[in-house]
C-alpha cells in the first residue's frame, strides 16, 4: 500500500487555517449539545470558557507537535498574530454589544498562564495533560469539582490536540527560505 502524498502548505496558509480551526464552534457546540439538560452549570460560563481553551489548546498543540524548525517558529507567530486580530475584532464586538471595555486578548494569555500554572504543579501527572486540563477547565467554569465540567474541559482539550495533530501529519510545510 502506497502512502498518499502530504498536501503542500505555507506555513502562513498553515496558521490561518489553524487559527480558523480555534475559533471554529461546530465541535463546541456538540459538547454543549451532549451535556444533559438536569446539571448545575451556567452553560454561558461554559461555553465562553471552552471557546478559551479551545483557541489555547490549538496554541498548544502547534507547541506540542511541531519540532523545532523554523517553521514551527514562524507558525506559532503567525497564529498568535491572526488570534489577536480575531480578539481585537471580539473585544470591539463586545463593547459595541454591552458598553464595556473588554481585552480579549488579555483574557486569553491570563487564562494560558492559568492553564501553565495548572501544569506546573502538578509535574507528576505532565505526562498526561488531559488529567490536567480537565480539572483546570471546571476550576475556570467556577465548578471545580463538577464531573460534568472537567469531562467536557477534558473533551475539548483532547479533540483540539488530535485534530492538530491529524492535520499537521496530512500536510507538507513549504521550508521558509
Amino acid at each position: 500500500m502506497g502512502r498518499s502524498k502530504k498536501e503542500p502548505i505555507s506555513v502562513e496558509e498553515l496558521a490561518n487555517n489553524l487559527a480558523t480551526y480555534a475559533i471554529d464552534r461546530e465541535e463546541l457546540k456538540q459538547l454543549i449539545q451532549a451535556i444533559p439538560q438536569e446539571n448545575d452549570l451556567n452553560m454561558a460560563t461554559l461555553e465562553y470558557e471552552l471557546q478559551i481553551l479551545r483557541i489555547l489548546s490549538v496554541g498548544w498543540a502547534i507547541s506540542f507537535y511541531m519540532p523545532q524548525t523554523p517553521e514551527k517558529k514562524s507558525l506559532s507567530l503567525i497564529f498568535w498574530e491572526n488570534i489577536k486580530e480575531i480578539s481585537t475584532s471580539i473585544s470591539t464586538l463586545m463593547e459595541t454589544t454591552t458598553g464595556q471595555t473588554i481585552d480579549y486578548f488579555t483574557i486569553l494569555k491570563e487564562r494560558l498562564d492559568v492553564y501553565v500554572k495548572a501544569m506546573q504543579e502538578n509535574q507528576e501527572s505532565a505526562s498526561e495533560p488531559t488529567a490536567i486540563m480537565g480539572p483546570a477547565f471546571a476550576n475556570a467554569c467556577g465548578v471545580p469539582e463538577n464531573a460534568i465540567a472537567i469531562l467536557i474541559g477534558t473533551k475539548m482539550f483532547t479533540l483540539c490536540l488530535g485534530g492538530v495533530k491529524e492535520y499537521l501529519e496530512s500536510v507538507e510545510i513549504t521550508p521558509i527560505p
